[in-house]
């Protein structure tokens, strides 16, 4: 049913002032820091001219900082939890949709529970069992901690999309000879949707997190974007551009991977509110 004009004009206005609050202090945060500091305080709102343009606050990074390494850091770690938490949950998901068997059940309450208990929790037994492995400052304790902290609600997104595809696809397949592991792949294409809403949804706690970090790669050579603009940030606390610019470079890369991703994340949503 269509709503009025005037009714649809009114949420779309409501819409549209609801991103300009929520994009303002990110583009404020941007604009400043190509600005020289007494012209942050002076006229903050102001966009950069060529009197007040300065690139001082990235030349301290730097100079003080290595933001390329952190940057690249971020982005290894988070493509890559993301890839194995779209491997492992679509084979559990197209596993748990499609047979029955006696701890089907079980195991989806399992995972149910992984979505209502936070990682944080098992922080101690987490670092006590990177220890163990020799993963501590190393990339792949921060890929696998991830990869675990995002396998329980995909699994449950996925799982719900896989239900509603057609049985009589599957059993054609089948009867043509197809492997299961060629199935799995076949209906992958048709589930589309869902991983776009996965990704969106486990990219933004990965790529922001501070506390595993922290906890299980402190070093200077895995450090993420996010930790190592937190340790530059007690550095350099008065340093306004140089603050202005590691926030920049901490918050654009997820604002524009959550934009790739957030057509996807639509979609997903709505056709799983539509079945």
């Amino acid at each position: 049913m269509r709503r009025p004009p005037v009714q649809a004009l009114l949420i779309h206005l409501a819409l549209l002032l609801y991103c300009v609050l929520a994009l303002f202090p990110i583009l404020m945060v941007v604009v400043n820091s190509f600005k020289e500091r007494l012209t942050i305080f002076s006229q903050p709102f102001a966009l950069p001219t060529p009197t007040t343009f300065t690139l001082d606050g990235y030349r301290t990074l730097t100079d003080g900082a290595n933001f390329p390494a952190y940057f690249l850091h971020s982005l290894l770690v988070t493509v890559a939890a993301l890839f194995l938490i779209v491997l492992v949950s679509s084979m559990a998901a197209f596993a748990l949709s499609e047979y029955r068997f006696r701890l089907n059940t079980l195991t989806a309450l399992y995972l149910s529970v992984g979505i209502m208990v936070p990682i944080r929790l098992g922080t101690v037994g987490i670092l006590d069992l990177m220890v163990r492995f020799h993963l501590v400052n190393t990339l792949w304790s921060l890929i696998l901690v991830y990869t675990a902290q995002g396998i329980p609600l995909a699994v449950f997104v996925l799982s719900a999309f896989m239900r509603q595809l057609p049985r009589d696809l599957k059993e054609a397949a089948r009867i043509d000879g197809a492997s299961e592991y060629r199935i799995y792949a076949l209906i992958l294409p048709l589930v589309r949707p869902a991983i776009g809403a996965v990704l969106a949804i486990s990219m933004i706690p990965v790529w922001n997190d501070l506390w595993f970090p922290l906890i299980l790669a402190p070093g200077e050579g895995t450090k993420t974007i996010v930790l190592g603009a937190s340790v530059f940030l007690g550095q350099f606390v008065n340093d306004y551009n140089a603050v202005l610019a590691a926030l920049t470079l901490a918050i654009v890369p997820a604002v524009i991977l959550y934009a790739l991703f957030s057509r996807q994340l639509v979609s997903g949503l709505t056709s799983g509110a539509l079945k």
